[in-house]
């Protein structure tokens, strides 16, 4: 086409030279130079569609060797994209089977088999991972060094023991700084008696037990190993905050074993008796308030509770929240604290029970006393997965998320740090296991 443009650019030039010289018109010379440069642009025309045309095609060459790549690939590794999602789906639904709150004669097998098809999965299937419960977190979020924890599930635990029972926690930093703390700290303080380990949250113990392959008693687990052990004087200490839900389901456990020991004590929680209201409350609750009150002041910069008053900043304490008729224990501490004076320390909960303690209310009530900047620590004894997610989350329904968002603050920072870590809470447990041992 280009070639038969250009004959005719040429012919037609030829002609009009032709025509000029034989004295033609100047009007005819004009037509034929307007023919001339509508050819010319007819040729620019033809010449942008070719240009199109060939952009287009190494496009779809290009399209296609990625297509052919990816199949070349695929054949290769035996795998697609429908092969990548039902792998992934196998290893969620692995997750799922553990993430359950009963130990059955299947669970050690099914915690192995989940860490054995995650460990088989390449890092893009890995992001793949979504069921009811499991996502890539469970096996792949970096919680810390497990193998700084001690499970305290060895034989040979002698005629006394003290048996500190936990919620627990799958983070293993945490689990090593506040629940192994106090532990360490219980055993330093009673070298005669054998320290041992049970978690109630069987949903915990499998995560870690499939995770990082340590195996922690739950609570029939570690009084099985008792009695097998020959124990004769039980001590029962939880790292429970209060006389909630938790401690009753302890206690209701418990009782199926009573018999088989000499003497079985419970001792108190970490804020003991509950008390009938909001106004009721005790040394232990006060301890506690001085404990975590001084720990989130000095950790943020201050040298005590009021010098971070002066300086404007509020003392946030997030805990977990209930429905249980313990949850009074929430108000309890606000009493406390502002019976020591410490108008800029807040007491908040996760459930927002009671009510005055949800989050959005502790945002009202910090702004209204004039607060500028914000320092949010959990009230909780370790620092898990409500610490880290709850409170200090990148979620927008996190707390740190949800104060920023409010506008009524320069500043929000977060401590993940639990109360177990704490010596002065750690000496309170053990004074609590020494009054039921004497």
């Amino acid at each position: 086409m280009r070639k038969k443009i250009m004959s005719f650019i040429l012919a037609g030039t030829m002609v009009c030279v032709t025509l000029t010289g034989c004295g033609l018109t100047n009007g005819i010379v004009e037509q034929t130079q307007q023919e001339i440069d509508e050819a010319k642009e007819n040729l620019q025309e033809e010449t942008k569609e070719l240009s199109g045309d060939i952009d287009e095609l190494n496009e779809s060459l290009s399209s296609a060797g990625e297509d052919i790549s990816k199949i070349v690939n695929d054949t290769i590794n035996g795998t697609t994209e429908e092969d990548d999602q039902m792998k992934a789906d196998e290893v969620a639904a692995l997750i799922d089977s553990i993430y359950v709150q009963e130990r059955t004669d299947e669970t050690d097998a099914q915690c192995k088999a989940a860490k054995e098809a995650w460990d088989a999965l390449t890092d893009a299937q890995k992001e793949l991972v979504e069921g009811e419960d499991a996502d890539p977190d469970y096996f792949g979020r970096d919680t810390g060094d497990a193998s700084k924890d001690d499970a305290r599930n060895a034989d040979e635990i002698g005629e006394n023991e003290i048996l500190v029972v936990s919620f627990g926690t799958s983070f293993n930093d945490s689990r090593v700084e506040d629940i192994k703390g106090v532990e360490d700290a219980l055993q330093a303080a009673f070298p005669d008696w054998s320290v041992r380990r049970a978690f109630t949250a069987q949903i915990i113990i499998n995560h870690v037990q499939a995770r990082d392959g340590e195996a922690i008693d739950n609570m029939d687990q570690a009084l099985e190993r008792a009695v097998a052990n020959g124990v004769k004087n039980l001590v029962i200490q939880p790292t429970h905050l209060m006389h909630g839900a938790e401690y009753d389901e302890l206690v209701e456990a418990l009782a199926n074993y009573e018999d088989k020991f000499e003497s079985v004590a419970v001792a108190e929680p970490l804020l003991g008796e509950v008390g009938k209201d909001a106004t009721v409350i005790n040394a232990d609750k006060k301890a506690v308030a001085e404990a975590v009150a001084l720990a989130a002041a000095k950790d943020a910069g201050y040298d005590s509770v009021e010098a971070a008053k002066e300086a404007g900043v509020a003392l946030v304490l997030m805990g977990h929240g209930t429905a249980h008729l313990a949850k009074v224990s929430y108000s309890q501490m606000q009493t406390t604290m502002n019976e020591l004076g410490y108008d800029n320390v807040f007491i908040g909960t996760v459930e927002g029970e009671p009510e005055e303690t949800a989050c959005e209310n502790i945002i009202d009530a910090v702004a209204e006393a004039g607060y500028k900047t914000v320092v949010l620590r959990p009230l909780m004894v370790v620092a898990g997965d409500h610490a880290n997610n709850d409170m200090a989350g990148e979620d927008e329904d996190s707390w740190v998320s949800m104060f920023n968002a409010s506008g009524n603050f320069d500043k929000v920072e977060t401590q993940i740090s639990g109360l177990g870590r704490i010596e002065e809470i750690q000496k309170l447990y053990i004074e609590h296991t020494k009054a039921v041992i004497k």
